[in-house]
C-alpha cells in the first residue's frame, strides 16, 4: 500500500480501557507513516478519556455497539456517518466481523485487519493472525500495521493529562494534609474482572502496615463504582486511609499516579496508565493473567508479584470462585517490596 495514496485514515479500535491504551503505540506509528493524512479513530464512549488529547489523532469517533448504536437503524446511521467522512483506508484492530462489515458498507476501499474465516471476504488486506497468546497486546496491534507494510519505530504507550488535572490532585492532597515530603502510596483495589482482584482483607492489612510501619499516606483510588469496595477495606482497617474513589476522573488518576511514591494495583487499566505517565514505582499483583501478554511496558519501574499455584496462565475462567492465584500473594510480601522502595 502506498503511503502517499492514503489521505484519510480510519482506525477501528478495540473495546476496553487497557486494550485501547495498548493500541496507542500503533496509533502513533500509523501517524508517523502518514504525517500528512487525516487520521481518525473509533472507540466506545467509555474509552474516550484514554484518547482525549492524543496528539496523533485528528478525530475520535464514538461507536457504542451495546448502547446507542445497538439497533439496526442506529448502525445504518453510523455507516452513513462514516460514508460521509470519505475514509479511504481502515486499520481494523478488532477481530470483529460486524466492524469489518460496517467499513465495507461505508465504502472504505482499503480494509486491513487480522484474518478470520468469517470476515475474510470483507478484508482487502488479510493479516495472518499470530498464534493465540504468543504476543503482548501492544505487539498484537502493531502486528496489523507492520504486516501491512508500515514502519514501526517503537512500542511505548501514550496517555495525556492536562495541567488542570494536576491542580485538582494537588488541591485534594493539600486539603487532606499530604505534604511533599510524605511517602505517598496509592492503592488501586478495583477491576472489572473479579478473578484479578486481590482480597479486600489483604488490602486492609497492607494499608494498615504501610501507615503504621512505613508512615505512609495511603490513598485508595478507583471510580465511583469502587467506593463500596474502598469503604469495606477502610472498615477492615485500624488506621484511616484517604478515599478518592469517584473523586478523580481517569485523567486526574493519571496525574495522581505520576506524583505518588508508590502505586500498588492488580493487572487493570490504571496499572498501564500509571506506567505510561511515568509513575516513580509500581507494584503489580498478577494472578490469572500473563505479564508476557498484558504486563506493563516498560518494566523498569515495576515490581511484578505472581505465584505459581498450578493453574494454566493465562486463565480465562471469568467465574472462578477460588481466586487462589491472587490469595497466594501475601500482604507481607507486598510490604517487603514497599519497604525496599522507600529505603532505596
Amino acid at each position: 500500500m502506498s503511503k502517499n495514496s492514503a489521505k484519510r485514515i480510519l482506525i477501528f479500535n478495540v473495546n476496553w480501557l487497557g486494550d485501547v491504551l495498548f493500541s496507542t503505540a500503533a496509533l502513533r506509528n500509523i501517524r508517523r507513516n502518514y504525517p500528512d493524512s487525516y487520521v481518525a479513530c473509533i472507540i466506545p464512549s467509555r474509552c474516550y478519556p484514554i484518547l482525549k488529547g492524543n496528539p496523533y489523532l485528528d478525530e475520535v469517533i464514538i461507536f457504542d455497539e451495546d448502547d446507542r448504536h445497538k439497533g439496526m437503524l442506529a448502525k445504518l446511521d453510523f455507516i452513513s456517518l462514516l460514508k460521509n467522512k470519505r475514509f479511504d483506508t481502515v486499520f481494523l484492530l478488532h477481530r470483529s466481523f460486524s466492524r469489518a462489515l460496517i467499513c465495507r458498507l461505508a465504502g472504505i476501499k482499503i480494509r486491513i485487519g487480522h484474518y478470520t474465516k468469517k470476515r475474510a471476504f470483507l478484508l482487502t488486506k488479510k493479516i495472518i493472525s499470530p498464534k493465540k497468546d504468543s504476543l503482548h497486546r501492544i505487539d498484537y496491534y502493531l502486528d496489523v500495521i507492520e504486516k501491512a507494510g508500515l514502519r514501526v519505530e517503537d512500542r511505548y504507550l501514550d496517555f495525556i493529562f492536562a495541567p488542570e488535572d494536576e491542580r485538582i490532585v494537588d488541591g485534594f492532597l493539600i486539603k487532606n494534609s499530604v505534604g511533599r515530603d510524605d511517602f505517598l502510596v496509592a492503592l488501586n483495589p478495583g477491576g472489572n474482572w473479579l478473578p484479578k482482584r486481590w482480597p479486600k482483607e489483604y488490602w486492609a492489612q497492607l494499608a494498615d502496615k504501610l501507615i503504621d510501619e512505613l508512615k505512609a499516606k495511603v490513598v485508595i483510588t478507583g471510580s465511583i463504582s469502587d467506593l463500596t469496595l474502598a469503604n469495606q477495606i477502610k472498615e477492615g482497617m485500624k488506621e484511616k486511609p484517604l478515599i478518592a474513589c469517584g473523586v478523580f476522573n481517569i485523567k486526574q488518576l493519571a496525574a495522581l499516579a505520576k506524583i505518588t511514591d508508590l502505586f500498588i494495583t492488580a493487572d487493570t487499566g490504571p496499572l498501564h496508565i500509571a506506567n505510561a505517565v511515568g509513575a516513580k514505582k509500581i507494584i503489580a499483583l498478577f494472578g490469572p493473567t500473563a505479564k508476557e501478554i498484558t504486563g506493563p511496558y516498560p518494566e523498569a519501574n515495576v515490581v511484578i508479584l505472581q505465584k505459581d499455584v498450578g493453574c494454566l496462565i493465562p486463565c480465562y475462567k471469568v467465574r472462578c470462585q477460588d481466586n487462589r492465584c491472587m490469595k497466594a500473594i501475601s500482604p507481607d510480601e507486598v510490604l517487603t517490596e514497599a519497604r525496599k522502595i522507600k529505603q532505596a
